[in-house]
């Protein structure tokens, strides 16, 4: 271990690291190599692996001095926190072993490879000058580090991170974004009303105290009529006081609610009943259920998608099993990762399609309204308001529809990694349906995958206030340092607070603050300009019914509630217990609209036209809240790949480690390449007459092909043969050749001499080929070195000796199957 002394200071002390302020290294290892991703260029890049009590930090040898005076950043560009870390492989010679902290290490590790919660998978190489007790005691170091071992543990990390006292100092005088409303005051609330031009709607503070609701906010958005003293009575009849709230308006006139279940077995006098009714209908003569409870994925199934998903695409790294390529999208389509998404984007879709229709309630209706409408809630609102599409208005949405909605991210993200019944990434999976959104119109963003892609690793990192609470009382009662004898029945009455309308400034810092989290030029690329098209055109879909009978409201009286369930719309009897026995003097019978699931698949298709009759100038002018209707055919909904894939080609190459030993078929290759060269030039000297001697028999190129499972290249035994019986006199062939640097290999100048034959493999691959490959995962199929001089000097030759059309036939063989 490094000492501690002198590493507390803020700046680069510590062999160019810029550390955090109070922020101690624990161990360093020189002349390591951090292989690139694609997006990063690809390659390795040289420099100083360092491992703190916070983070594992990278420093390149070029990286240029920061100012001592910047303000600090708690990642740098290739820095992961411990956090963040899941599994520590090292890399031997002809193995590989996961890390723990009780575990012995019995050789020295060539590669260390961390992969990370957020599917991230960084490879480090040690040099062969690297000392291998810093190769040793860095890899121990992370392992132990890493991982807590305990739940209280968490503590720790964070206090590692921001528990200095000039760190708390900088945080205290950061300002919030000023341009993004917080919905932390009644203020944010009545904003977004004049934003949505809302009208017959009110602020209210009944549960300021969180005395009506302990997991609702302190200010609530209700119909004006509908008086405090009268709202108080309606919160007994929800599941956990969650009363019908207004989310979000349509200009057409549409009104977006969303509330909990109901409450069996409780007695509905008839003032309850009149105020239930005001609170749910907020002014309009009808609504419409949208039940998300049969329909919708629920947690659990979340997150066994999720796991599914997460190790298909990095493998388990404790076997040597793994999906074969031709399986590899149907293993994909068995974690139901996909059907979830989809699910959500033609829930929200029908949604959106519904509000244009114009002067209703939509009433999105959860058993507990903390998961699924808050997913559902945020697409509509994304597909049809412009301005949630933006930076700022996207922050907004998810500050009001999740973080004081009441979503539970502390249980739901599990950073104490206690609860694992809890645990289910709900916010993940709305990420996703962001960015298919996203990859299909993305002319209609301003925020772009970059940013989708750093909001959703910050989910990982325990810092920041919004995600660690489980509703807006929680995050008040640690900002405010409550006793453990606080009760909802006091509220915050016992301790001091400013006025009602000032929020409470959180402990940690949001994680809206980007300017702490990322450099300035990574955050440059979470925008984008915004473009308008003029008219939409129409799109094909599967399983979404937009086309809505548009008379089936006409059916019902004044005061009508209707079910939309699996895209059909009913009246069951008991959609509102105060209703079950007098259904007769509510509503009328009405027609059902045809279920997408029984009409052909040419019915399908979605008119881009909205539901009311069109405008005369529909055909020119493009209405800015028209809803962006997603593609939900198999090939439209896609997987995430700058997400769920960009650790992935790691993960395969060091899934099955092959010995150092062991030549590489292409390694192989190349020295026959040199073979014939030789051969060539021997021939081109002995003068045309050789040319006419007797062809030597070409070679069965049969059974030369790759196996998917391995990376690896299976010859016919006739090459092999020949390779057998060329290999006593290699050392003869390779005399003449130009004598290798040191620490390089004899065929391939490119590869290190003492990486195992998992980093040759993936070292091997250029960009350009790595870029078109990964269109088709996940083979893993490295490149030959120098192809293209070989294959020129080869198409030069060919006229000279008949061996050419050999190796010719051979190599574009490898080719075609790399």
């Amino acid at each position: 271990m490094m000492s501690h002394s002198s590493l507390h200071v803020r700046g680069r002390d510590v062999l160019g690291l810029c550390c955090l302020p109070g922020e101690c290294v624990l161990q360093r290892a020189v002349l390591v190599r951090k292989k690139l991703s694609a997006k990063e260029g690809g390659g390795w890049l040289s420099g100083t692996l360092f491992c703190t009590h916070f983070r594992v930090a990278f420093v390149p040898q070029d990286s240029q001095k920061p100012d001592d005076n910047a303000d600090p950043v708690l990642l740098g560009d290739h820095d992961v926190a411990l956090a963040s870390i899941d599994k520590v492989v090292a890399v031997g010679p002809s193995r590989t072993k996961l890390v723990t902290p009780s575990c012995s290490l019995k050789f020295t590790p060539e590669e260390l490879v961390l992969y990370c919660r957020d599917l991230r998978v960084l490879c480090f190489l040690f040099d062969r000058l690297t000392p291998d007790t810093q190769a040793v005691e860095i890899t121990y170091t992370i392992a132990k580090t890493y991982q807590p071992l305990k739940p209280g543990t968490i503590i720790s990390f964070q206090n590692a991170a921001l528990g200095s006292i000039e760190m708390k100092q900088f945080l205290s005088n950061r300002r919030r974004d000023p341009t993004m409303n917080w919905f932390e005051s009644s203020l944010g609330w009545e904003q977004e009303l004049e934003r949505t031009c809302a009208t017959g709607w009110r602020v209210s503070s009944v549960n300021d105290r969180f005395e009506m609701s302990t997991s609702l906010p302190r200010f609530s958005v209700v119909p004006q009529r509908v008086l405090d003293t009268e709202l108080k009575k309606t919160f007994a009849h929800f599941n956990e006081g969650r009363i019908p709230r207004w989310c979000w308006r349509h200009p057409r006139g549409s009104d977006l609610l969303r509330m909990a279940s109901f409450q069996n077995n409780i007695y509905h006098e008839k003032d309850d009943i009149r105020n239930l009714e005001s609170v749910l209908f907020g002014g309009q003569q009808l609504c419409v259920i949208v039940d998300l409870g049969e329909e919708m994925p629920s947690p659990a199934d979340i997150q066994l998608a999720h796991t599914r998903l997460r190790t298909l695409c990095l493998g388990d790294i404790s076997s040597s099993v793994s999906v074969p390529d031709d399986k590899w999208l149907s293993t994909l389509e068995s974690t139901r990762w996909l059907d979830y998404t989809r699910c959500c984007l033609r829930k929200a879709a029908e949604v959106a399609c519904l509000l244009r229709g114009g002067h209703m309630t939509v009433v999105l209706q959860e058993p507990e309204d903390r998961d699924m409408n808050c997913v559902v809630c945020s697409l509509v609102q994304v597909m049809c308001d412009p301005h949630c599409r933006t930076v700022a208005g996207f922050q907004s949405l998810v500050q009001k529809e999740w973080i004081t909605a009441g979503h539970k991210f502390l249980s739901r993200i599990n950073y104490h990694r206690e609860s694992d019944k809890e645990e289910a990434p709900v916010f993940l999976l709305f990420l996703d349906c962001v960015w298919q959104l996203w990859a299909q119109y993305p002319a209609r963003f301003q925020l772009t995958e970059d940013y989708l892609l750093a909001l959703h690793d910050s989910v990982h990192l325990p810092l920041f206030s919004s995600l660690l609470a489980n509703s807006q009382r929680e995050r008040c009662r640690r900002s405010q340092h409550l006793p453990q004898s606080y009760t909802p029945v006091n509220g915050l009455r016992e301790l001091p607070m400013g006025g009602p309308e000032e929020p409470v400034d959180p402990p940690f810092p949001p994680v809206w603050d980007w300017a702490l989290q990322y450099s300035s030029q990574r955050r440059v690329r979470f925008t984008q300009p915004v473009s308008q098209p003029t008219c939409p055109p129409p799109v094909l879909n599967g399983n979404l019914n937009t086309n809505l009978d548009r008379g089936w409201h006409n059916d019902g009286l004044p005061g009508s509630v209707f079910l939309l369930s699996r895209s059909t719309f009913s009246h069951p009897s008991n959609l509102l217990p105060w209703r079950s026995g007098n259904s007769g003097s509510y509503w009328k019978s009405h027609r059902r609209a045809p279920s997408s699931e029984s009409v052909s698949g040419l019915e399908r298709l979605i008119r881009a036209c909205s539901l009311s009759e069109p405008s005369e100038n529909s055909a020119t002018l493009h209405d800015p809240y028209e809803p962006l209707l997603p593609l939900l055919l198999g090939p439209c909904v896609r997987v995430w790949r700058s997400c769920y894939l960009r650790g992935a080609l790691h993960a395969q190459a060091f899934s099955h480690p092959v010995s150092s030993c062991t030549q590489h078929p292409l390694e192989r290759l190349s020295w026959e390449v040199q073979q014939l060269r030789e051969k060539l030039a021997q021939a081109s000297n002995r003068g045309p007459e050789n040319q006419t001697k007797r062809q030597e028999p070409r070679r069965q190129e049969s059974n030369l092909n790759q196996n998917a499972n391995n990376g690896t290249f299976l010859f016919s035994s006739s090459s092999k043969t020949s390779q057998q019986q060329a290999s006593p006199s290699r050392g003869a062939s390779h005399s003449s050749v130009r004598p290798e640097p040191s620490g390089q290999h004899p065929t391939c100048p490119g590869l290190h001499r003492g990486t195992t034959a998992s980093t040759r493999f993936c070292s091997a691959t250029n960009k350009s080929r790595r870029s078109q490959g990964s269109v088709t995962f996940p083979p893993l199929v490295p490149n030959f070195p120098n192809a293209q001089e070989t294959h020129t000097d080869l198409q030069a030759g060919r006229k000279r000796h008949p061996l050419v059309f050999v190796l010719l036939k051979r190599y574009n063989t490898v080719q075609t199957e790399t």
